[in-house]
């Protein structure tokens, strides 16, 4: 026999050590208890609920019936309301396996034939003129209330039905309660180990639960081995069919933002801002930076002291090259400290609506204003959003290459990492 009251001191101190909520609580109890009364006391189709008394730990059993209009000759349930009511109950479990072109078609004819008929049961319906005299304003789709005898005692089969029931509601309630936590933390960066690899895919320990590191949220030249620790972005909890996923990332640009935000005070403080970045993973970076405070370096403040604190970040991203610039409200300056550390002799703008500017380097300076395969030319334009043309002083520009097509300008001018970078800017 089950012991109510020691069973469910026993499930409070269980749901207690996991850290939920009380009011969460008391519901899983009540749900467990119902089940078990309803196994051991009840008949198929009733609707038993029970509500409990936290300081007593006394329940009070109900029973409800859904007011329905009425009956017709095959004893089936008359009104659409109540039909679509009870549609969920009446349509067959979907079994695994099934193609989902064929299981739609089986959840179509069930549907139909639930709106056909949904069997009058006087175990969970109540006609409308029965409802009325006992409740006169009671209306089709509500639930009416009868109270039932509170016995708690309950058998074997019972008492497994109730654990199982608390039990699992416990589980899904953590999981809720974690999978909350780390969706109020999406877009912070967080420490994991990882845990395993299948393929291409990384699967992270986060304590709690775990994460995934997706292949395109993963850097090239890193190598994830098992057991070994490291900073993630938590790009987003995403709900799929088999439940609840955590999202993280490496190679995301916001990434190296949260980095320098932990190691650079004087971001958290709103004396420097991080106005776009543009980075290619594993390779090189770009990160624009700006303070509107007198006195106040920018890139000092993102270098520190002996370069200390661009380095800590150098160093987490497994020395992937960063390049801090300096921001500025002009676009022609702003290109310019863009190709940094090339020197810029001038900056021209071809055509300001679909953002196509052309750079005049020195001829010593060309080479690595373009940089190796044309990153640091491609970054700049990135960070920026500008189309940029480099060219060495003697070099003039055709007038083909002037009236550039702006449907392939805009084309090429608008990028996802552009789009990033605005972003970045615009926060």
């Amino acid at each position: 026999m089950l012991d109510t009251k020691q069973f469910v001191s026993a499930m409070q101190q269980i749901a207690e050590e996991k850290g939920i909520p009380q009011d969460k609580v008391v519901e899983t109890i009540e749900a467990a208890i119902a089940a078990a009364y309803k196994k051991e006391y009840g008949e198929r189709g009733q609707i038993i609920r029970a509500k409990m008394d936290p300081e007593t730990l006394d329940f009070e059993m109900t029973q409800a019936k859904i007011v329905v209009e009425g009956v017709d000759d095959n004893e089936c349930v008359i009104g659409e309301i109540t039909a679509n009511i009870m549609l969920e109950e009446s349509l067959p479990p979907k079994r695994r396996g099934f193609r989902d072109e064929p299981a739609s078609e089986a959840k179509q004819e069930g549907e139909e034939e639930a709106e056909k008929c949904v069997k009058f049961n006087p175990e969970k319906h109540i006609t409308l003129s029965d409802a009325r005299a006992i409740k006169p304003d009671a209306i089709v789709g509500e639930e009416i209330i009868f109270p039932l005898e509170s016995k708690m005692e309950f058998g074997r089969i019972a008492a497994m039905t109730a654990k199982q029931v608390i039990l699992q509601r416990i589980r899904e309630v953590e999981r809720d309660a974690i999978m909350s936590e780390f969706k109020s933390k999406e877009g912070q960066v967080i420490s994991g180990v990882v845990q395993r690899v299948e393929g291409r895919m990384v699967f992270v320990d986060l304590g709690r639960t775990s994460g995934i590191l997706l292949p395109i949220e993963q850097v090239s030249t890193e190598r994830y081995r098992i057991g070994q620790r490291y900073r993630f972005y938590l790009v987003r909890v995403d709900e799929g069919v088999r439940g609840q996923s955590i999202i993280l990332s490496r190679s995301h640009p916001k990434f190296i933002v949260k980095l320098f935000e932990f190691e650079v005070p004087e971001i958290d403080l709103g004396s420097v801002h991080i106005k776009g970045i543009a980075r290619e993973p594993g390779s090189r970076s770009k990160i624009a930076v700006f303070s509107d405070e007198p006195g106040v370096d920018p890139i000092g403040s993102l270098v520190g002291q002996k370069g200390v604190r661009v380095q800590t970040v150098i160093n987490e991203l497994g020395g992937e090259k960063i390049d801090i610039i300096e921001w500025n409200e002009d676009i022609s300056k702003y290109i310019a400290n863009a190709l940094s550390p090339a020197k810029v002799l001038d900056v021209k703008i071809i055509n300001e609506k679909f953002r196509h500017a052309v750079v005049e380097v020195a001829d010593d300076q060309f080479s690595l204003a373009i940089g190796k395969s044309g990153q640091n030319v491609r970054l700049a334009a990135k960070l920026t959003g500008w189309k940029i043309d480099v060219r060495a002083p003697k070099q003039a520009m055709t007038a083909e290459e002037a009236e550039v097509d702006p449907e392939i300008l805009a084309t090429e001018t608008v990028s996802p990492e552009a789009e990033e970078s605005e972003k970045v800017e615009s926060e």
